[in-house]
């Protein structure tokens, strides 16, 4: 972990939180699709980066999120239970002999493995998001259409970022 490390965490932390604010949470595709994109801050956290940092930034950016969203405590809420998951699904997907310190991309993991891994926890992410906000299954339908919907759109908006991040 070194200060430029941590200063582009920053950025993306202040860059995915404006995005999600100011330009995704206006889009809503077909009423069921909307990109949540700020879960890429959490599926790019490096191996063995301290838990309780994951954690406290995850919910630091839900918090955000939720402050512009009107949604209050499900984004922080879903995100931070994400990021708990993460460096379990993470061990997962790497071999034990990676490096300590290994960045979590497709240059690292491979395209196969690293889209999988985003897909699981973007799928948990939509999952425990829509299931808060809907507090109940009177509609199911609607919440399943959200929850898959949602997780598609944001898997393409994160294959966008990461083709970009090459």
């Amino acid at each position: 972990m070194t200060l430029s490390d941590e200063l582009k965490r920053m950025a993306t932390f202040v860059t995915l939180c404006l995005a999600q604010a100011l330009v995704f949470n206006q889009i809503c595709l077909f009423g069921c699709a909307t990109a949540l994109l700020y879960v890429y801050f959490v599926v790019v956290f490096p191996r063995n980066y301290p838990y309780w940092a994951l954690l406290l930034w995850s919910f630091s950016l839900g918090l955000l999120v939720d402050v512009f969203s009107n949604t209050p405590g499900m984004s922080s809420a879903s995100l931070t239970l994400t990021a708990f998951l993460q460096p379990y699904l993470l061990a997962l997907f790497i071999p034990r002999e990676a490096p300590e310190n290994m960045r979590t991309s497709v240059a690292t993991m491979g395209a196969y493995k690293f889209y999988t891994f985003a897909a699981i926890l973007v799928v948990l992410y939509c999952l425990f998001f829509f299931t808060l906000e809907s507090f109940s299954f009177f509609n199911w339908q609607q919440w399943a259409l959200n929850i898959v919907g949602s997780s598609l759109l944001t898997l393409l908006m994160l294959m966008a970022v990461e083709g970009i991040r090459k």
